[in-house]
């Protein structure tokens, strides 16, 4: 058990979901969690799958916790955030994107322990990987417990593996654009998403289970045989301008993360 005293969410969107779910099943790491009513649909169902989860308003949680996340959307975050009364030596976590320590601290107004944190999805099924900034050990201690955290010792380091984790959408977009082109070439869509899928997931598991010295140019030599088809297809994407609009990419969500 991380902590004997509650966890508290302001905020019950998809992320809050994925926490809690990754706190308390199949085995619960912390003792009770309330949530804000704010979305009443996921809410309701957090607290009717375990009983453990009570739903509560805002500055109940503020006065209950000694824990809390910060998880509401960046558009909304100052106007939920500053009404509320923190106190000295709480713990605050939060998961909102694109709003800096500064801001944040003073909309808090009290003298807390604030770390920043990216959790993905995956924390769900405690097999996320999280960055979080500055080091903490019980941040570092929750999110291990849902996955993995990569702790980051400055804020640049923590931009940037956030920068990164933008790329999710452009993987699953890369698997949906060759079961396209094979559909297109008269595979039946079901037939290439059976074949893509699998092969996509063994890639990562052997991304996993390489050796940190291996790094992932070397095992994209690994899978291309010298004058081989995968060779060719990466060669393309280099020479076509894919390696280009990547960077690209990922420097303008950089730059949007960074202000």
């Amino acid at each position: 058990m991380l902590a004997t005293g509650p966890i508290g969410f302001i905020g019950t969107g998809t992320i809050t979901e994925a926490m809690v779910q990754g706190l308390l099943a199949p085995t619960p790491v912390v003792q009770t969690v309330l949530v804000s009513p704010r979305n009443a649909g996921i809410a309701t169902k957090l607290a009717a799958s375990f009983p453990s989860v009570r739903v509560a308003a805002n500055q109940e949680i503020v006065d209950t916790c000694q824990t809390l996340v910060l998880a509401v959307r960046p558009q909304i975050a100052e106007e939920v955030i500053r009404p509320l009364n923190f106190r000295d030596g709480q713990r605050v976590i939060s998961v909102i994107a694109a709003i800096d320590r500064e801001r944040l601290l003073s909309w808090i107004g009290a003298d807390v322990t604030l770390t920043q944190a990216v959790p993905l999805p995956f924390v769900a099924r405690r097999a996320g990987v999280t960055a979080t900034f500055p080091p903490d050990p019980l941040t570092a201690a929750l999110f291990t417990s849902m996955g993995t955290a990569v702790e980051c010792e400055t804020r640049h380091e923590y931009d940037l593996l956030a920068a990164a984790s933008a790329v999710m959408a452009s993987y699953f977009g890369i698997m949906h654009r060759t079961t396209e082109w094979l559909a297109a070439q008269g595979l039946p869509e079901e037939k290439g998403r059976a074949y893509i899928a699998p092969l996509f997931a063994e890639l990562s598991r052997t991304a996993l289970s390489s050796a940190p010295s291996t790094s992932f140019i070397d095992l994209s030599h690994e899978y291309a045989t010298k004058g081989g088809l995968n060779e060719q297809v990466f060669n393309d994407f280099e020479s076509n301008g894919g390696t280009a609009a990547l960077h690209k990419a990922l420097d303008r969500v950089l730059a949007r993360i960074t202000g």
